[in-house]
C-alpha cells in the first residue's frame, strides 16, 4: 500500500518550489495560532500560484487571509500590475500576515482589509479575475452569491474545505457538514459555472465562470 502522505511530499518536491520564507510562516503559524490547520500549506499554495499564472489573473479577491500563506502564493503568480485584496475578520492575526507580506517583497500587490467579509463585500468596488473563498463555512453560500456576480466570464472561483475531513460522505452529518454538503449540491446545480472538485488537503473546488 502506497503512503499517500509520502506521495504528496514527492509531488511537492518535484513541483516548482515556493520561497523559503513561507516555511518560516508555516512554522510561526503552528507556534502562535490556535488553529494552524487552517493554513493552506505547500501543495495548495503551489496550486494557487500556478492557477493565477495560468489564467493571467490581474485582480484577485481572497475571503479569509488567516496568516497570509495563500495570499502570498497567489501574489507570487500575479503580473507586474496585479493586485490581491484579502479580507480577514480576526485582527489578532494581522501581526503575522503583515510581517510576511513585507518579507515577501509583495506588499505593493497586497491590499489587506480587516473586518467581517459579510459586511464588507456588498460595498466592495470592482470585479475580479480570480476569487478564493476560505472563511467561515456557514457563510459560503452568501460569499458565493456575491462573488458569482463579481467574477469575470472565464474567471475562477476557488472554495476551500469542501470535503470537510471526508465528513461529507457520512450519512449522519453534523450541522457544519450538512451546510457544506448543501453548498456543494448548490454548485453542482448551478449552470453559471463549470466545476472541478479535488481531494487536495481538505477539498478544493475550482469553479470557472461561464
Amino acid at each position: 500500500m502506497i503512503d499517500l502522505n509520502l506521495l504528496t511530499t514527492y509531488c511537492e518536491q518535484h513541483s516548482e518550489q515556493l520561497p523559503s520564507y513561507l516555511h518560516d510562516l508555516e512554522r510561526e503559524t503552528h507556534l502562535k495560532t490556535l488553529a494552524p490547520r487552517m493554513l493552506s500549506g505547500k501543495m495548495q499554495g503551489q496550486i494557487l500560484r500556478f492557477l493565477v499564472q495560468l489564467t493571467s489573473a490581474e485582480s484577485i479577491l481572497e475571503i479569509g487571509t488567516f496568516t497570509g500563506y495563500a495570499t502570498i502564493c497567489m501574489a507570487l503568480g500575479l503580473g507586474k500590475k496585479g493586485k490581491i485584496t484579502t479580507i480577514e475578520v480576526n485582527p489578532e492575526l494581522a501581526h503575522i500576515s503583515s510581517k510576511y507580506f513585507e518579507k515577501s517583497g509583495l506588499l505593493s500587490k497586497i491590499n489587506p482589509i480587516i473586518g467581517d467579509a459579510t459586511a464588507i463585500l456588498p460595498d466592495l468596488k470592482g470585479d475580479f479575475d480570480f476569487i478564493f473563498i476560505d472563511a467561515g463555512k456557514k457563510d459560503n453560500e452568501f460569499y458565493y452569491d456575491i462573488c458569482i456576480e463579481r467574477v469575470r466570464s472565464g474567471g475562477l472561483i476557488l472554495v476551500d474545505n469542501v470535503l470537510w475531513s471526508g465528513k461529507v460522505l457520512e450519512e449522519e452529518k453534523d450541522k457544519h457538514t450538512h451546510l457544506i454538503d448543501l453548498f456543494n449540491q448548490k454548485i453542482a446545480a448551478d449552470n453559471r459555472v463549470s466545476s472541478l472538485y479535488l481531494p487536495v488537503r481538505d477539498g478544493l473546488a475550482i469553479l470557472k465562470r461561464c
